[in-house]
């Protein structure tokens, strides 16, 4: 491939204007020039990229995404929707700014740098991570790329960093905290069922909770032993049940809003409370972690039960641990991410879309619900 066939390519961009009334989001394609590669540098061909949460995060804003209208041409849509006027607070530092999508995914190298590490990758096939990914080329240093094992395709590395070090995180946070045992919500997920196979594999307790029926036989189906319907009557006994015979302390939350957070903090201390040796009005003193690392449910996030005193709620995410941990800790990760990508770290996709279909109001209605056990891939280069 030369130059020039890489020298420009589409980009899928998120911006937001003000207007008399709050504001707009417009998501729209852009053609951009590709930059040169500096020594250390080299040129994806960006091939898949998956559309995560997060990703919708800054793609759609605060926008009220029900009210979106579609405009352009076949080509090159364009997608609009009102944003209210008590949110634009929040987006202030993001106005009148074209922001490029895509936190991860994978590709063939096509151009590199001078240096020897980089000339190294001219060719293979790698996944990479840090913003701009819904870009058909993207310049990344050399050392951001993680080359995938020979016969790995792009579509099996996309998600390489986000659902599978957000798993491996949450075991290691597990560890370095002192527990023992851990709880997940929206757990058939693709992330959740990742973490189902790193739990297994490493002998971790894990209780699962999900709100389907379809949900639980995912996950019995992949060896979990602990899964509680959040719909079942008894769902609060169960859950408690688990609790109890796992010793788990520690959840993460992906759901984020609405009361299932105080619940399993208030489960966590009555299964405490069921083992303990003396009474005291304080309630047990084991410690109860509650992360949200997701926001799913955007209600707000109501706290009420009896959680004893010793508890605490916080944000988890994955750039901020990954820091925490160090370069040696990272790179340890990302190794076992590499050599299980086709087996405990492998991802499933609804559908592949390019990028001018990302940006239709059908194929938005679809990726946008955010269903759990639906996640759609973006092919930047597709039909090309």
């Amino acid at each position: 491939m030369t130059q020039s066939e890489h020298s420009q390519g589409l980009q899928l961009q998120s911006t937001v204007t003000k207007t008399a009334d709050g504001g707009q989001l417009e998501i729209s394609l852009a053609t951009i020039d590709t930059p040169s590669p500096g020594p250390d540098d080299v040129v994806v061909r960006v091939e898949a990229s998956p559309i995560n949460p997060s990703d919708l995060g800054l793609l759609f804003g605060p926008a009220d995404m029900a009210s979106t209208t579609q405009s352009g041409t076949d080509e090159s849509p364009v997608l609009t929707a009102p944003i209210p006027q008590a949110m634009m607070g929040s987006i202030a530092a993001r106005l009148d700014e074209a922001m490029p999508v895509g936190n991860e995914g994978a590709g063939v190298v096509v151009e590199t740098g001078d240096s020897e590490g980089a000339r190294a990758l001219l060719g293979k096939t790698v996944a990479l991570i840090g913003g701009a990914m819904y870009s058909q080329y993207r310049v990344a240093p050399a050392a951001m790329c993680l080359e995938l094992p020979d016969g790995t395709t792009p579509t099996q590395g996309a998600s390489c960093f986000v659902n599978p070090l957000t798993a491996l995180g949450m075991v290691e946070t597990m560890k370095l905290e002192g527990h023992s045992a851990l709880v997940h919500t929206a757990a058939a997920s693709n992330l959740g069922q990742m973490l189902n196979k790193v739990c297994l594999a490493d002998g971790v307790a894990l209780v699962n909770i999900v709100r389907r029926e379809e949900q639980d036989e995912i996950l019995r189906k992949l060896g979990a032993k602990y899964v509680c319907n959040s719909s079942s009557p008894n769902f609060k006994d169960e859950l408690t049940d688990a609790l109890a015979e796992t010793g788990a302390t520690l959840a993460f939350d992906a759901t984020g809003g609405g009361k299932l957070g105080g619940q399993i903090l208030a489960c966590m201390e009555k299964a405490l409370i069921r083992t303990a040796s003396e009474y005291s009005r304080y309630g047990s003193t084991t410690h109860k972690q509650l992360y949200l690392y997701g926001r799913l449910d955007r209600s707000m996030t109501q706290l009420s039960g009896d959680y004893g005193m010793a508890w605490g709620i916080g944000g988890w995410l994955l750039p901020p641990f990954l820091a925490k941990i160090g370069f040696e800790g990272a790179a340890r990760l990302r190794a076992r991410v590499a050599a299980e990508i086709t087996t405990t770290f492998a991802s499933h996709y609804t559908a592949e879309v390019s990028l001018a279909e990302v940006v239709t109001l059908k194929s938005m209605a679809a990726y946008g619900k955010q269903a759990t056990g639906e996640k759609y891939l973006i092919n930047p280069n597709k039909g090309r």
